[in-house]
């Protein structure tokens, strides 16, 4: 395999900057995509100069082949693609319209599918590709119909992509985060900086490790699935929560 090169959905912060970090430290090239400006500026100035920045909206193909283009054009292949990037709207289910429904699922599910298909050519045999997906694709949490479901919606190919790539040696596993300390936690739509506080207070409480997770620990477990002691591994989906919602 050539040199390891990662190009990381949503990864000018949170978990997805995390993993770029990590990655980074163990000598991959990596080129991460974010959409919003100060964030992406941030990201220019914080993470190491030759890590490739790209601003580009999940939701445009149009972006994709740019990135894509960029990427190939700096790195020539890739050996991990992660597809990490996301948003949240949590609300009730009577309070959801149509914009906000299709504007999840441009996002979280088309947005990172067409993502996986527009960097396929790019792709190394024996390449490792990781999707966010998160405990609430599987459990129950109130207010999180439309995010779980275009999570889920991408947990559900995961087993079949698996299969279909599995004679390049492609490796297509999904990690589901619990509940984790990341600047889109801390910006939940309709929560002040205390009402958000609070919550994580009582996830942590709640947590059999008394903690929730910060985005170091997803990006370990990322960092192991893009690396050869994972290369027996596909299909699977690995939950990292501190075991939350292992009681009954």
């Amino acid at each position: 395999m050539s040199a390891r090169a990662a190009l990381i959905t949503g990864g000018t912060s949170g978990i997805g900057k995390a993993t770029a970090e990590v990655l980074h430290s163990r000598g991959y090239r990596v080129a991460v995509t974010g959409q919003r400006p100060e964030s992406v500026a941030r990201a220019r100035e914080e993470l190491p100069e030759d890590v490739l920045v790209l601003r580009a909206d999940a939701r445009s193909l149009a972006d994709t082949d740019r990135v894509v283009s960029e990427v190939s054009e700096r790195f020539g292949t890739l050996t991990t693609l992660f597809l990490n990037a996301g948003i949240s709207r949590p609300m009730a289910l009577d309070a959801c319209d149509e914009a906000t429904f299709d504007d999840v699922f441009a996002v979280n599910t088309k947005g990172q599918f067409f993502t996986l298909v527009k960097t396929l050519p790019l792709l190394s045999d024996g390449a490792s590709i990781i999707v966010t997906a998160g405990i609430g694709a599987t459990r129950a949490l109130p207010g999180n119909s439309v995010t779980a479901g275009s999570r889920g919606a991408l947990l559900t190919m995961i087993p079949t992509l698996a299969l279909e790539l599995a004679p390049r040696r492609i490796r297509v596993n999904a990690v589901s985060p619990g509940f984790t300390d990341t600047p889109m936690m801390r910006t939940t739509p309709g929560m002040g900086s205390d009402e958000v506080a609070a919550m994580l207070a009582a996830m942590a409480a709640k947590n059999p490790f008394g903690r929730v997770g910060m985005p170091e620990d997803i990006a370990e477990t990322v960092a192991f699935l893009a690396s050869d002691g994972a290369a027996y591994i596909t299909g699977q989906e690995i939950v990292v929560s501190g075991g939350a919602g292992l009681a009954v």
